[in-house]
């Protein structure tokens, strides 16, 4: 079977898998685990920014994503901060760095309930940035024939950018949804989409809602 000599190829929506990278209570509420040394005051000096747009732009458009994908019978998946124990004593060292510890089993692990997985979609807990390290994901993605990846979530220039780097070394067809992610301010995005677009195809989510509607109508 050839390969494919270009970047720029419309979804196979058979083959297709969405992957929302890290939208849960720890790092995308301001109740969550991240947040908790901080005062409201510092919190929203700080975060702000990444508040906003989270919740009136990306936010929002994920979830037109993964309404298209399900009415389109893709795939629907997700990765989470989430440690094996409840010490964390597993993570990776970045992590014990950086100072994440998402329990296991606790609400911080949780998706945010605006995009909460329905029963039998798939949630990857990772404990590193890349969640093609710390779990089995190439193995599932690869038992459900899955070729096609639509990237989204948080961090664009951290989590979000490690998954489309390492997604496109293994041989999926990366395409991001440029204002379905958010990072802590919007040069960091942008800088971030700057540097992934030779890894990936990029798209505004409508665009690829129509992409996908029309690939699967009828279904």
């Amino acid at each position: 079977m050839s390969q494919p000599l270009s970047r720029e190829i419309e979804i196979d929506p058979a083959r297709t898998a969405l992957l929302f990278v890290d939208v849960q209570n720890y790092s995308c509420t301001p109740a969550g685990g991240e947040y908790a040394h901080l005062d409201t005051t510092s919190r929203d000096s700080r975060y702000g920014w990444f508040f906003h747009t989270l919740q009136q732009s990306a936010l929002p458009h994920m979830v037109l994503l993964q309404q298209a994908c399900r009415r389109g019978g893709i795939e629907v998946a997700y990765t989470v901060i989430e440690s094996l124990t409840a010490d964390g004593r597993d993570r990776s060292l970045d992590y014990k760095i950086s100072g994440f510890n998402v329990p296991r089993g606790s609400f911080d692990a949780r998706v945010v309930a605006a995009l909460a997985p329905a029963d039998d979609e798939i949630v990857f807990a990772k404990t590193s940035s890349s969640v093609f390290i710390s779990t089995n994901i190439d193995y599932v993605l690869r038992n459900l024939g899955t070729r096609h990846l639509i990237i989204a979530g948080c961090l664009t220039d951290q989590c979000v950018d490690s998954a489309v780097r390492d997604a496109c070394d293994l041989g999926y067809l990366v395409t991001v949804p440029t204002d379905a992610c958010a990072s802590l301010s919007q040069d960091r995005h942008d800088w971030a989409l700057r540097n992934n677009r030779g890894y990936c195809r990029q798209r505004t989510t409508r665009e690829l809602i129509a992409e996908i509607a029309r690939l699967t109508y009828g279904r």
